[in-house]
Formats: structure tokens, C-alpha cells, sequence
């Protein structure tokens, strides 16, 4: 077994940055415009297909389109040509990959494709091929050497396809307005979209959101606390307003110091004028404020300073 050649993994590195960089001359409006253009007017979905590791990086692409605003979902091409194709409809459009453009299974896809009135981008190495010439647009990587030593593996050819892929998914979301909130609906499991969601959208409002008049007897707001099964309650004036809030750390402390708890109000024992956000704010703003305060609990409250939910660092752990 030959040693690792860590020379050779710099100039694949280069190898295939060099091959990035030379489809920058092949930007155009004629074929990657109109591509784009046909994908931002598209009225159904992105049908993306191919073959080895075309397919692979198809859906890659596809998945990128899906959360960037464009419907789409991959289809491999063999499973299109034994049933899968009953998936297209007219209204869709079609991204077919394939480096030769030869390969046998994407090629069978055009007549369909073409009975369908799909349109069909082809995304190849060989515009002259049989899938380049039975395309509607045609995006062209150009005849690119690949680094693998052999000069077989898939390696630059398909990070070209990922990158011209990215290129076109980017400039539709561009062109299409998608915005950090768009972005945060389509993620709302992860730590990006949560860290770009607003607010309202995370905190616990309703019966999550344990809410009491300062008036009203310490008593009532531990029954409220305990059925919101809540860290604290928002406290609030007759008009909604909020004035304070009580933490279960507040009541641990009253209770060793022998508090009485049927004479006292909440309003003897609430921290008054407690921080607070107001909805519209990002959930990022909000977690940097209880990390900076070192609190748990974050009441939110709307325009007018009426408490509107709550909330607990667990709903924001992970956001930085």
C-alpha cells in the first residue's frame, strides 16, 4: 500500500476549482437565463432526473430548489421509466442530468417528457448529445477532465454539476424575493430557521402561557403556574399590560424564608418592570437577551406593552 500523497489531494483541489471557475464564461441569458426563467415561471414542480452519480447530485439540487422556494423532488430515471413518470404533469419542468448526455435511461425520459409538454433543461457535458439536442435550454459544463487518476471516477464532473445547480437555484431565489422569513418557514426544525423565525412564532401563548392580574393572590398564580406547567407567570395590569413577572426560583426563595402564602398578593413578590421583547423581534435577538441576563423565561409583549406569551430558553436552545 502506497503512503497518502497529501500533493495529489491539493491538485484535485485545484483540479476541480479550476473547472468551477471556467463556468463562469458560460453564464448567459441565452441558456442559463432562460433556464432560470423557465424554472421562476414554473407553475408545478422542478422534476429532477438522472442516473449514478448524476441522480445524486440531482438531488442535491432538487433539495436545494425545495428549500429555497421552488417546488421540487428528485426522480431517478430508471424508476421514471417503469411507472414514476406518472408523477409529471403538464405545468412542470424537467432538469435532466447527465454528463454524456448518452446515457440510455435519460435519454428514454424525452419522448414522455416531450408528450407531456414538460419543458426540459439539460444539464451535460456534451451539448451535441442526444440529451443536449432534445433539450428545451441546454446548460453546457463543456468537455471537463476528471480528477480522479484514472480519469474515471465522477469527481469534477459532478462538483461542476453541484455548482452550476447552486448558481441557478440561488438566482431564482433571488429573482423570486425569498427572504430570511421564507427561509425560516421552510426550516423551521433546525437551528438556521429558528434563529430567523420571529418570536411570536416560538413563545408559548394560550394555555402554555401562565398570565395573572397583579391583584390577584400569590395562591391563584401557583395554580396557573402549575396547569400552564410553566417556569413563571407574566404579570400583568387590568389593561393587559405587563408589570412583573414571578419565576418558580421566586417562590423557592419566599418559601424558605416562611412566607405565608394565602396573605400575600402577586404584586408583593413579582420583580416589577421585568426585561421583556416585543413580538416581530427574531428569535436570535431573543435568546442573545436571556444569554445576556441570564434569565429563563422572556415574556413577549405586542405594541402596546400587553403580555402576549412567554418565552423559556428551551424554545431557543441551539440559536446562537
Amino acid at each position: 500500500m502506497k503512503p497518502i500523497d497529501l500533493e495529489q489531494a491539493v491538485q484535485i483541489l485545484r483540479h476541480e476549482a479550476a473547472a468551477i471557475q471556467g463556468l463562469v464564461g458560460r453564464i448567459d441569458a441565452e441558456h442559463f437565463g432562460k433556464a432560470a426563467e423557465l424554472i421562476l415561471a414554473c407553475e408545478g414542480r422542478v422534476v429532477v432526473s438522472g442516473i449514478g452519480k448524476a441522480w445524486l447530485v440531482g438531488q442535491k439540487i432538487s433539495a436545494t430548489l425545495a428549500s429555497t422556494g421552488t417546488p421540487s423532488y428528485g426522480m431517478h430515471a430508471t424508476e421514471a421509466l417503469h411507472g414514476d413518470l406518472g408523477r409529471v404533469v403538464k405545468g412542470d419542468v424537467a432538469l435532466v442530468i447527465s454528463n454524456s448526455g448518452r446515457t440510455r435511461e435519460p435519454v428514454e425520459l424525452l419522448g414522455p417528457l416531450k408528450k407531456l409538454k414538460v419543458p426540459v433543461i439539460a444539464l451535460t457535458g456534451n451539448a451535441n448529445s442526444p440529451l443536449g439536442e432534445a433539450a428545451d435550454v441546454v446548460l453546457d459544463l463543456g468537455g471537463l477532465d476528471e480528477a480522479c487518476p484514472l480519469g474515471l471516477a465522477p469527481t469534477t464532473t459532478t462538483t461542476a454539476m453541484m455548482a452550476l445547480g447552486d448558481a441557478l437555484a440561488l438566482c431564482v431565489l433571488e429573482a423570486r424575493g425569498f427572504g430570511q422569513e421564507d427561509y425560516a418557514f421552510f426550516h423551521p426544525g433546525g437551528s438556521l430557521g429558528r434563529k430567523l423565525m420571529k418570536v411570536e412564532d416560538v413563545m408559548r401563548s394560550g394555555e402554555e402561557h401562565a398570565l395573572i392580574e397583579e391583584s390577584e393572590p400569590l395562591r391563584e398564580a401557583l395554580l396557573r403556574i402549575t396547569r400552564a406547567k410553566a417556569g413563571a407567570i407574566s404579570v400583568t395590569d387590568a389593561a393587559g399590560r405587563l408589570v412583573g413577572i414571578f419565576t418558580d426560583g421566586d417562590l423557592r426563595r419566599q418559601l424558605v424564608a416562611g412566607a405565608d402564602l394565602d396573605a400575600l398578593k402577586i404584586c408583593d413578590l413579582m420583580t416589577r418592570n421585568p426585561t421583556r421583547i416585543e413580538e416581530g423581534k427574531l428569535v436570535s435577538e431573543a435568546h442573545g437577551v436571556m444569554k445576556e441576563r441570564s434569565i429563563d423565561e422572556l415574556p413577549v409583549v405586542d405594541a402596546d406593552g400587553r403580555a402576549i406569551g412567554v418565552i423559556d430558553i428551551q424554545d431557543v436552545l441551539g440559536v446562537s
